[in-house]
């Protein structure tokens, strides 16, 4: 079997790792000038983009900005698993807020705004605590903007000077008084079969994802069951095949959807060594038409997002249930090079794995390894 993977990067070349065990043959499409590469080595392969979607089985995307055009030629082969509208959701979030008022699933208050002059409503009526986002093109904290005070807005308006908001619009919502961030990753093939991962907890620094930990600890089976639920509506709604991922807030008792990402995501990577199956298998299962794998953990689990660093000590893998996982980029500030997944039997004994990790990372990289490592400890 064969699959084409809509984009080169990391999580191509994580399905790619997965699928040869299956014998699914995974390749890459680099969308900046619409060539099939190797999802690894990420050299050109000697055929056509055309031809590459006329052999394939399925097609499906590691990112949801692929360029419409490409999203378009795919659709119309039958094979785009998840359908283009759900991509696009991802991909634009008036469009995701749309979809969540159309299913009622809570969310955060908010309005949408393509005029600056509108955020003197958005005060009155969502209050003077807002994050405002970006509708397109936002992510890792990327083309987000957060107002505390009422008296800062002449500031903040005028740092929004120039900014196209009829094309795209900004997503202004209610700051929320949350417990913490959890997500839920999912798989739901063509026959309707379903399956959910354990929530995973994660812990963000300026916008970016630096650590989960899965199962995430105190959750009830009434709150799983909850993000579950909303999975199902989601996925059964959008008619989804293939791995969603849903990002939540926790309030009290009360799960609230902040953002779905229509793909393999990065607080699942956990799976890779912490569940019987990992999402990136299971996604292609979905995508293949192969029966879905078990979603169960093997025990509490960790990733640490490695980001914007490359020097540190690989000795790390002397932990026992350590296991690395290096994207080969070049080092940029705030890029994601790599991740560590940290598998054992306990949380107790997660936290002293977390904290032994520490060790062999220069720490200014990882500012929330320690106070994770110590929570965990107990």
């Amino acid at each position: 079997m064969r699959v084409v993977v809509y984009g080169a990067g990391q999580l191509a070349q994580m399905m790619y790792l997965a699928g040869s065990p299956l014998g699914i043959e995974v390749q890459a499409v680099d969308v900046n000038n619409d060539s099939v590469v190797h999802p690894v080595s990420k050299t050109p392969l000697d055929l056509s983009l055309a031809q590459a979607l006329e052999d394939a089985d399925a097609l499906t995307v590691e990112f949801e900005h692929v360029p419409e055009r490409l999203l378009e030629d795919a659709a119309k082969t039958n094979k785009l698993m998840p359908n283009i509208d759900s991509i696009l959701v991802g991909a634009d979030r008036v469009r995701e807020k749309k979809l969540l008022e159309s299913m009622q699933v809570a969310n955060c208050e908010h309005q949408i705004v393509t005029d600056l002059a509108q955020l003197d409503d958005c005060i009155k009526q969502l209050g003077s605590k807002l994050i405002l986002k970006a509708s397109r093109d936002g992510y890792d904290g990327y083309g987000q903007w957060r107002l505390s005070d009422e008296a800062d807005l002449p500031a903040l308006k005028n740092s929004l000077q120039g900014l196209d908001l009829e094309t795209v619009p900004l997503v202004v919502e209610k700051m929320v008084d949350f417990d913490r961030e959890l997500s839920l990753i999912g798989v739901r093939n063509a026959n309707g079969d379903v399956r959910t991962y354990p929530l995973a907890e994660n812990l963000h620094h300026q916008g970016q994802l630096h650590v989960s930990v899965a199962p995430a600890t105190h959750v009830d089976e009434a709150l799983q069951t909850q993000a579950h639920d909303i999975f199902v509506k989601l996925a059964e709604g959008m008619d989804y095949v293939g791995v969603l991922a849903v990002e939540l807030f926790q309030v009290g008792n009360r799960l609230l959807v902040n953002e779905l990402a229509p793909r393999v995501h990065n607080s699942g990577h956990w799976s890779q060594s912490g569940a019987v199956t990992s999402q990136f298998e299971n996604h292609l299962r979905a995508v293949c038409g192969l029966p879905l794998g078990d979603t169960s953990a093997i025990g509490p689990s960790a990733m640490v997002n490695i980001i914007g660093c490359s020097s540190f000590s690989r000795d790390l893998l002397s932990i026992d249930g350590s296991h690395l996982h290096w994207y080969g980029k070049s080092v940029r500030e705030k890029r994601k090079m790599g991740h560590i997944n940290v598998t054992t039997n306990s949380y107790e004994s997660l936290g002293e794995k977390l904290m032994a990790l520490s060790k062999y990372l220069p720490l200014e990289y990882f500012p929330k390894l320690v106070g994770e490592a110590t929570r965990l400890k107990g």
